[in-house]
């Protein structure tokens, strides 16, 4: 198996298009805030317009389609193939598993490479108090209609307090699922998680590399390629940061684009859509704060997520924080599982 951090990559642009922010679950790690990203719903034209924004000026383009639950919007099968019209590279829905608006039966399987399902635990006992009740059975429904339809199908998995000692499980499920990615990401305090105070969610950094990098190797071994955000520097490593040597843009309804994940609860936002056209918007926004360098590494994380950071007796950072778009990846041995096999 091979193991390599992913390092950013200037010539390619990535969007992420939240095409709605309405939502059929009430998940309890939901980074969406309605109050700043809007309840707007985008239409056909409306997407076809935004996504003609972004195709140009990098040698790789990919989108990615969220919400809320992206399928509840109708015109999302017209998104997909007009993000193929603008030569995206790549096309990826991420969903509960609800695939509202039969969804499969509109596109096919060369329109979209992945439907990436979001599932937090190998059991309903672990995945339904998190995401509701129910939700395990659904989409692990859906996840098997996919596969049946001939999908690229991948799995998202939110770590926190309330799942992360279930996480060893999930490999064997997603194997026998035929899911081919399996990405982990780690809960961020914004959106509900912020507004409830429940930043006890977070992980330390003991916990953390005590399971993850651990069940990324087991599900590699399955024959999953894994992909985790590395949160941890190692000593004396780089700290480089995604709004600076790379192309991301996080856009929502209301309009507004942002580089950082992380600042999506505040009106920092780098850049705005208005009348069709991007337009940069006035200081104070998060790109002012990109160049900042602190010992703690991301600047960000420092001010918004503290609590996964530990100091010595002297004030001094036990250990810095990754950007978190800086991920490490974990491939299987051998020659990529086939697509349906």
């Amino acid at each position: 198996m091979e193991r390599r951090t992913v390092q950013f990559q200037a010539r390619t642009r990535n969007l992420f298009l939240h095409v709605l922010t309405r939502c059929n679950l009430r998940c309890r790690h939901c980074y969406i805030n309605p109050g700043q990203h809007g309840t707007g719903v985008l239409d056909a034209p409306t997407m076809a317009r935004w996504l003609a924004l972004f195709a140009e000026g990098a040698e790789v383009t990919n989108v990615v389609f969220l919400g809320g639950e992206p399928t509840l919007n109708p015109a999302l099968p017209d998104g997909i193939r007009e993000a193929r019209r603008l030569g995206y590279a790549s096309v990826t829905v991420d969903t509960n598993g609800f695939l509202f608006h039969d969804v499969l039966d509109r596109v096919a399987p060369d329109e979209v490479d992945y439907f990436s399902f979001s599932l937090d635990g190998a059991s309903p006992e672990v995945n339904d108090p998190v995401r509701g009740a129910g939700v395990f059975e659904t989409c692990t429904a859906g996840i098997r209609r996919a596969r049946e339809r001939g999908f690229g199908v991948s799995v998202i998995f939110t770590a926190s307090r309330l799942n992360l000692h279930d996480l060893p499980n999930m490999p064997g499920l997603l194997a026998g699922l035929g899911v081919e990615r399996f990405f982990i990401q780690v809960i961020g305090i914004r959106g509900q998680p912020a507004a409830r105070g429940e930043a006890g969610l977070q992980l330390a950094r003991e916990e953390w590399e005590a399971v993850v990098p651990g069940v990324a190797r087991a599900a590699a071994r399955l024959g999953l390629v894994v992909t985790y955000p590395k949160v941890f520097l190692a000593p004396g490593e780089p700290f480089a940061c995604a709004g600076r040597v790379a192309d991301n843009y996080f856009v929502f309804p209301n309009g507004r684009v942002y580089r950082c994940p992380l600042c999506e609860d505040f009106p920092l936002h780098s850049l705005e859509i208005r009348g069709d056209r991007l337009v940069e918007r006035p200081p104070i926004r998060e790109s002012d704060l990109f160049g900042l360098e602190i010992p703690e590494g991301c600047v960000l994380n420092r001010i918004l997520h503290p609590g996964n950071l530990a100091y010595d007796a002297e004030g001094r950072p036990l250990h810095r924080i990754a950007c978190c778009m800086l991920k490490e990846e974990v491939r299987p041995a051998g020659p990529r599982r086939p697509r349906g096999a």
